[in-house]
This record gives C-alpha cells, sequence and structure tokens, in this order.
C-alpha cells in the first residue's frame, strides 16, 4: 500500500507516450488546424470588401519586427515564470529547461481543447530533466493561482475603464461566462490548497455517488477517490513549503504574470498600428481581456472558431471591415500560432528521445 501510494503522488519517472499521446495530438492538430482555417476562411469573405488585399501592400513590417521581439519577451516572461521556482528547488536546471517547458506548454494547450494537454506536457519536460514530480506539479498550480487571480481582477478593471458602447451586447455575456469559469476554478485551487481534507473527503463523496449509479467501475472511483486525496494532500503540502520558504515568490509571480498579459494585449495594438490604425491602447486591451475569457477554457483546441469569431466581432467595432482578416491572422499567429509551433518541435524532439532511449 505504501509503495502504491508512493508511486501515485510522485511518479517522477513519467512515460511520454501516456503524455503526449499521438493520437490526441494529431486529432487536435487536425481539429484545430480545420476550425481556425474555417473561421479565418469565413471572416475574410463574411468581412471582404476589396480593400483586404491591397492592405496586405501597407503592411508597416517596422510594426511586424516589434510584435516579433515582444513575441520573445513573452515566452521569456513565460518561462521565468516558472523558473524563480525551479532554480530554488532544482539549481541544477538551466532557464533553458524551463523556455521549453514553457513552450510544450503553450503547443499542448493549443491541440487540446481548454488548454487540458498544457500543465502535463510542461510537467514532463520538467521530469525529463531531473525535476520532481511533486515539485514541477506545484509550480505548474502556483502559477495556475497567479493566473486565475489575475484574469478577474483584470476583467474587472477593464469594464470600468472600457467603453461599453464601442462594443455592443455582448459585453455582459462575456463576462458572465468569463467570470463564472474563472472564479470556480479560483475556488476550487482556494479550497485545495487551504481546505485539502475538505476536498478530499469533498472527492471521496463525489466518486461513492457515482459507483452506486456505475457499479461496474466501482472500483475504479475509489482508487481514484483514494489517489486525488492523497495527491491533493502531498501537493498542498509542497506548495506550502516552497511558499513558506520563499515568501517573495508568489507576489513576483504576480507581476511577471501581470507583465506578461500586459505584453499579450498591448502586442494587439502594435498589430493594428502596422495596418495603419490608430486605436485607443485602453479599448485594445480591454477587448482582449473579455475575448481571453472566453477563450481560456473553449471547448475546442486554443479556442480555435471561438477566438477568431470573437476578434471579428468585438474588434470590428474599431478596426475598418477591410482589416479585420489579415488583423485576425496576425493576432492569432503571433498570440499562439508561431509559439506553438515552437512547442511542436520541442514535443516532437522529445519524443524522437524517448523513442531512441525505448531502442
Amino acid at each position: 500500500m505504501i509503495s502504491n501510494t508512493k508511486q501515485t503522488a510522485e511518479p517522477d519517472k513519467q512515460d511520454a507516450k501516456s503524455v503526449f499521446n499521438k493520437k490526441v495530438i494529431i486529432k487536435g492538430a487536425f481539429w484545430f488546424a480545420l476550425i481556425t482555417v474555417a473561421t479565418i476562411a469565413a471572416v475574410f469573405f463574411y468581412t471582404n470588401t476589396g480593400d483586404t488585399v491591397k492592405a496586405l501592400s501597407h503592411i508597416s513590417y517596422k510594426y511586424i519586427a516589434i510584435c516579433i521581439v515582444m513575441l520573445f519577451v513573452d515566452l521569456m516572461l513565460g518561462s521565468w515564470r516558472n523558473h524563480i521556482y525551479i532554480r530554488k528547488m532544482a539549481p541544477g536546471v538551466s532557464h533553458w529547461v524551463s523556455f521549453r517547458a514553457n513552450v510544450a506548454n503553450m503547443f499542448m494547450g493549443a491541440v487540446t481543447p481548454a488548454h487540458g494537454g498544457a500543465g502535463p506536457a510542461q510537467i514532463f519536460v520538467y521530469t525529463s530533466n531531473g525535476v520532481k514530480f511533486v515539485d514541477a506539479f506545484a509550480v505548474t498550480l502556483i502559477n495556475l493561482g497567479a493566473t486565475l487571480i489575475f484574469m478577474p481582477l483584470a476583467g474587472f478593471i477593464a469594464i470600468m475603464l472600457m467603453d461599453t458602447t464601442e462594443v455592443g451586447s455582448m459585453v455582459p455575456a462575456m463576462l458572465r461566462y468569463g467570470f463564472s469559469f474563472f472564479l470556480l476554478f479560483l475556488l476550487a485551487f482556494l479550497l485545495a490548497f487551504w481546505k485539502p481534507l475538505l476536498v478530499g473527503t469533498i472527492i471521496k463523496k463525489i466518486a461513492a455517488g457515482l459507483a452506486k449509479i456505475l457499479p461496474k467501475r466501482k472500483d475504479k472511483l475509489e482508487k481514484w477517490a483514494d489517489n486525488s486525496f492523497q495527491s491533493i494532500s502531498k501537493y498542498q503540502q509542497s506548495c506550502s513549503l516552497i511558499l513558506s520558504k520563499n515568501p517573495l515568490l508568489f507576489p513576483l509571480s504576480l507581476v511577471i504574470t501581470t507583465l506578461l498579459y500586459v505584453n499579450k494585449y498591448c502586442m494587439q495594438w502594435v498589430i493594428l498600428l502596422g495596418l495603419g490604425v490608430n486605436a485607443n491602447l485602453v479599448q485594445v486591451i480591454s477587448i482582449q481581456i473579455l475575448i481571453q475569457f472566453m477563450i481560456y477554457f473553449a471547448p475546442t483546441p486554443g479556442g480555435s472558431g471561438f477566438a477568431e469569431g470573437f476578434i471579428s466581432t468585438l474588434f470590428g467595432k474599431i478596426v475598418p471591415t477591410g482589416l479585420i482578416p489579415i488583423f485576425t491572422l496576425l493576432q492569432r499567429s503571433f498570440l499562439l500560432f508561431f509559439p506553438a509551433l515552437i512547442g511542436a518541435y520541442v514535443v516532437l524532439n522529445l519524443l524522437r528521445k524517448q523513442t531512441m532511449k525505448q531502442g
């Protein structure tokens, strides 16, 4: 029983095939590409006024170059948000490992619904480079908490600063959707951190209830509940230890998280400048915050379909119709497509190395 608990709580040697399921990746990438291409094509045909192709020749590449620099800053901030913890727990692990973990996270988030594969991918990169599973999981959990705290606060600030007449009646619905999901996950995160026994007990009761409905799965449900109960307690202790030993790291993580997302939001504004659109910076940031609410927990890989649709709808209030398709494509490219491609290279390289080891 003890060895089984240890194996469940600290699976330091993860199987690459279970983390990077080839079928899941191919299926996710297929649907991600299909939905994205279909949606952008629909945006192009719906908004094409004859000015779209003409606008391509007027793009200011000076601003595109700035976006490339901002993309690099985005990737570095994302990796440093993790590395400030990793360098304390595993001093021998380089920042390059955190960089690869971050882009692998972004790739798997792009090809799985609601970023479902992002965390496991990041953890695998760390554990394959000598970081204990429990430490890698704790870092992922802590930074998820930072995001869950930042996003609702950003939403409140955005709605106070933005001109709601510019985005129509969709704002209330978007806010309800976003705040509902983020606050739900934040509540679950806080309960798991401060009341792990309570959360573990609730999971066991849920499993017991499901076992009555699905008696054939009783053993699996009980095993899942026991493992979850033990894991929550273990990870809570690990998080508490990290934060108590380094009390300034979580505030620093919040600062880096804020800079990370502000950089993402401002990138939209720079893209618009490159297209010759002098939009209000506050309005651009506010709209992007709302879109982030909508797509973060979207049921499609990488929020495909949802993202393109809401970009064209909401930015269509401040961007000329003929520029909407190009702006949508550039926005998604710099915020997701390019980082995901880098992450795909990292993931494929990891799988290749694992295959060579097994061979």
